[in-house]
This record gives C-alpha cells, structure tokens and sequence, in this order.
C-alpha cells in the first residue's frame, strides 16, 4: 500500500531524508519514530505528498510520487485521513460542523453529510459533544474531532503526526487505544511518534529513523529471523535489545 524507495528528501540546509526504504502492507499498524529532526513530520509530507523526492519514489495507494500530476493529489488525499499534532480545528465551528468541513470541500451530497458526520463521532465517542466549539472541549476531545474528520471520508490509511505530543498521559492512551480500534476495522494506521511508552506497548511495525536513515525496521528484522528458522521474542519479534531504540529515539 505505501513503498518508500530508494528516497532522499533535500532542502537547503541539507538532506532530511537519505536513502530511506520501507513497505507499510494494506492494513497494517505502523510507528515511525526517532528523535526530532530525524525526519519522521518529512516522510509523512512524503506520504500525502505535499512533499515530493528529490531522489526516488513514494507509492501510496496506487499513486507514484514520480508520476501523479497537480489533479491527482487531491484524488489521493481523499483516500487518506491526516491527523497532526495540533488538532487544526476551525474555532467558530462546533466538532460536528468541523467534520461536516472535510465533507463539504469534497462536494458531497447534502443529505449524506449529517449521517455520515454522526457516525464518525459516533466512533471516536464524542456524540454528546457535537454541538460544543473547540475552546469548550478538551485536548484530547479535540484531538477526537481531528480523528472523525480525519475517517468521514473513508480513508484506507490514517496519517497521525505525533496526534498525542500535546495530551497528557490519560488522553494519550484514549487516543492511542482509539487508533488501534481504527487500525482493527481495517484501516491502515501510521503513526509518528518520539513515545516509546506507546511504542513498546504492542507488537507493530517499527521504522526508527535516525539522521534522516532507517537505523531498524522490524519487518526486515523479522523477515530475517524467518529466513534463518528463529525466533525472537515470544510474539514472533526479535526482542528489543539494551538501547536498541537509543537516544535517537528521545524526544
């Protein structure tokens, strides 16, 4: 479903991303981490192209970095759902009328909006709060809104860009388990985070980045382990060793 290949990502103060190759398969969870500036908000641009290489290619869904015209991006942005870290909910909106947004710019019909509005908020609970404005919610209630708006269009894949460095500890693990739910009905969730609190807790596909390279993939590691008839860790996955995530990975 999204490929990286071969991709190096230039700017004038130099390389953000370098060499960087990575598969993420139809449905799967996927963590993209490092340290800030290792190049995770860069690959995520990449994914949704807002962003393109400047050596390489990036497939996402069908759509090739080297070959999507200017009409296309808009066509492949409705299949994805992008969540940020800073919620980029319009204020003079309620959450309703902000998912309800994401809807209108795609021209959908009228009578489809509020059903489809109401199921989405429905599945991130938030129901009871459709009618409140962003300053009367919490982080973490906003950052649901973020994620409704971000599935009313039906996205295969869920792009969250650090969707908890702004909560504290109890609405991280809201939105956290939230995005795992998303990701077991079948929606493609990757996620960039610097939390290996959140990392460590479940058995998903890791990319760390470091310095602009992949420094570990947990799908090649596996699929080493699997060529060579070992395993690792009880589930399957070799076991993170001391460090193994090191100071790349503190935020």
């Amino acid at each position: 479903m999204i490929k990286f290949l071969n991709v190096t990502k230039e700017y004038a103060k130099g390389a953000a991303l370098s060499a960087v190759s990575f598969h993420v398969p139809k449905g799967e969870f996927c963590f993209i981490t490092g340290h800030s500036g290792a190049g995770k908000t860069t690959a995520m641009k990449l994914i949704y192209m807002a962003e393109r290489p400047s050596a390489g290619e990036v497939r996402v869904s069908g759509f090739s970095s080297t070959r999507i015209g200017g009409r296309d991006i808009p066509r492949l942005r409705r299949r994805l759902g992008i969540v940020f870290q800073d919620f980029r909910l319009l204020p003079d909106r309620t959450a309703e009328e902000n998912v309800a947004f994401a809807l209108e710019v795609t021209g959908a019909r009228r009578s489809t909006v509020g059903p489809r509005v109401m199921r989405v908020l429905a599945q991130v609970g938030l129901t009871g709060k459709a009618h409140q404005y962003p300053r009367e919610l919490s982080g973490g209630e906003q950052q649901r809104v973020a994620i409704a708006r971000a599935l009313v269009n039906d996205p295969t894949v869920l792009l969250a860009d650090e969707p908890t460095g702004n909560l504290d500890d109890r609405a991280t693990r809201g939105i956290f388990q939230l995005l795992r739910d998303i990701n077991a009905a079948g929606t493609a969730v990757i996620m960039a985070t610097h939390d290996l609190d959140i990392v460590k807790s479940v058995n998903a596909h890791l990319v760390e980045l470091q310095h602009g390279a992949v420094a570990y993939d947990s799908a090649e590691d596996a699929g080493l382990q699997s060529e060579e008839g070992g395993l690792g860790a009880e589930d399957g996955r070799p076991a993170a060793a001391d460090g193994e995530f090191g100071e790349s990975a503190a935020p």
